[in-house]
């Protein structure tokens, strides 16, 4: 028997372990051929292993013993799911512990795991990689940064070539037990922690050449930034991954957060209350951050280093390319469809139609480019709750659109998504649809508009053949005129928009008057 006659498994079940110096994650991953993946199991133990390290030089047995059982617990796991645990690493308080080997050794016996202890460099690395992964960032400058209990690690960036990469000893348990002692911290504890940080991102030539468009964060620090910040604007979504922050609201949060204790730390929305006392320090280092490389952006990235030890597992399986191929976000939106089983030929017949219809209006009713990218994927995307059902598919299809990692596109841009494209049919937007309701009146207008264009493109497709070739637009003071260009009959198609152009109407304020006329080539 050959090689080539052996039936390979379709599917590889992998998990991958970061023993950090104030958590310990656990991510287990059902992998295909072609590298995709979706996430199984996703476990997290608050293990504290750098509590006391900076005074004492070592891991305290408490602490071991904590690691000992959330690693056994996570070996328990991964088998029940029948995964390979593909990388156990360690980093930044295991580094530096001098108890390293009897900490090894004692996890070695209690759970027969083997740990490999990783340089900030290759943590560094596995963060780059998570991010190139979630992000597209092609032709742009920008920095990444992962920041964790013992150290932060820091990635400049053009694209996919690295300009810069360091890895500092600034995390958030090691500057809260060394500087930030009283409780509330004292201005001159924070100043001290400041003045540090800067010295160091100056010394290591963070700053330096042009602004970057955007820092992309991970780490529990960069998560609970963004749960606060959520909950400060009362938005709710189901994620924070590729949730974008603004500095000035980074500054208002910290700022909040120096004058009180830990105990009032606790009652904040948004923030995990294990992180209560270590937040502050963490905040420090992403507003100097961003003062450092002068962008007003903060965008999470919600995996990290666990999601690069997965990705690199794979490309160590030859099922990822050894360099991420530039992720394309349109082609990303196709795969899901087709994941979902849509059709693909109508979906881009209502796309396309609504492209030239946003171009018509777009200057008008100012409309930007970014909110073409949101048409785009709704249009493509408005029909997928078809895969669970053809009754009430337009809400199966925004269950399904909120809760995909949707490449490219932020949570708050997801739910948009999900929004425009459950108004294709059906009833109109409401307030006392809880989904619309929770929006801000700026995005609720704007679904109002795209899921209007949405709408009325469905119904040019009624028969779904595309009998529509080509549509001309013209808006006028009064109207909005459709002229629908085909090479047959288009009755079909012109009861589909006469019968769904109840919300374009409402949307922009103008009747539309819609005629058809025979191209025959």
């Amino acid at each position: 028997m050959t090689d080539s006659d052996i039936a390979l498994p379709a599917t590889t079940r992998l998990a991958a372990i970061d023993i950090g110096t104030n958590s310990i994650r656990c991510i287990v991953v059902e992998a295909d051929r072609q590298g995709n993946f979706r996430i199984l199991d996703d476990e997290k133990a608050q293990a504290r292993l750098g509590e006391g390290l900076s005074e004492t030089g070592n891991i305290c047995d408490a602490a071991i013993g904590r690691a000992i059982g959330a690693l056994t617990r996570m070996k328990r796991i991964c088998a029940g799911l029948g995964a390979e645990i593909a990388a156990v690493v360690a980093t930044s308080a295991v580094r530096k512990a001098r108890n390293q080997g009897s900490f090894l050794t004692q996890v070695k016996s209690a759970t027969g795991l083997s740990i490999d202890v990783i340089s900030g460099v290759q943590e560094a690395e596995l963060a780059a990689l998570s991010v190139h992964h979630n992000f597209a960032m092609d032709q742009q400058r920008f920095a990444m940064a992962d920041i964790g209990g013992g150290s932060v690690e820091i990635v400049v960036a053009v694209g996919d070539h690295t300009e810069n990469l360091i890895s500092l000893d600034l995390g958030a348990v090691f500057l809260t037990e060394t500087y930030l002692t009283h409780d509330p911290v004292g201005s001159n504890e924070l100043d001290k922690v400041r003045k540090l940080v800067r010295k160091e991102l100056k010394a290591h030539g963070i700053g330096k050449g042009l602004a970057v468009s955007c820092l992309i964060g991970s780490g529990g620090t960069m998560t609970n930034i963004a749960g606060m910040i959520m909950a400060m604007r009362g938005e709710q979504y189901e994620s924070v991954h590729r949730y974008e922050v603004l500095h000035s609201e980074v500054i208002h949060i910290l700022a909040m957060i120096a004058r009180k204790t830990q105990k009032e730390r606790l009652l904040i929305p948004g923030l995990n209350p294990e992180r209560a006392d270590i937040i502050l320090a963490g905040m420090v280092v992403v507003d100097e951050l961003m003062r450092r490389l002068r962008t007003n952006l903060l965008r999470i990235n919600g995996q990290g280093i666990r999601e690069g030890l997965i990705l690199h597992s794979l490309q160590q399986r030859q099922l990822l390319p050894l360099r991420a191929p530039s992720r394309d976000w349109r082609e990303a939106l196709i795969e899901f469809g087709r994941s979902c089983r849509f059709d693909e030929q109508h979906a881009k017949q209502v796309c396309r139609l609504a492209e030239i219809i946003f171009a018509t209006v777009a200057t008008s009713y100012n409309l930007v480019e970014r909110h073409r990218d949101l048409l785009i994927a709704a249009s493509l995307l408005h029909d997928i709750g078809y895969f669970i059902s053809y009754d009430r598919h337009h809400r199966h299809t925004y269950h399904l659109i909120r809760h995909a990692d949707l490449f490219g596109f932020s949570p708050r841009e997801r739910e948009l998504i999900a929004n425009i494209a459950r108004y294709h049919r059906k009833a109109k937007p409401k307030n006392s649809h809880e989904s619309f309701n929770a929006l801000v009146p700026d995005d609720q207008q704007l679904v109002r508009r795209l899921g209007g264009i949405v709408r009325l493109t469905d119904g040019l497709d009624r028969r779904r053949n595309r009998q529509v070739e080509q549509i001309e637009c013209r808006l006028t003071n009064k109207n909005f005129e459709l002229t629908l260009i085909g090479p047959r009959e288009m009755s079909v198609e012109l009861y589909g928009a006469r019968s769904k152009c109840d919300l374009f109407e409402q949307a922009f304020e103008r009747p539309l008057l819609v005629s058809a006329r025979h191209d025959n080539g």
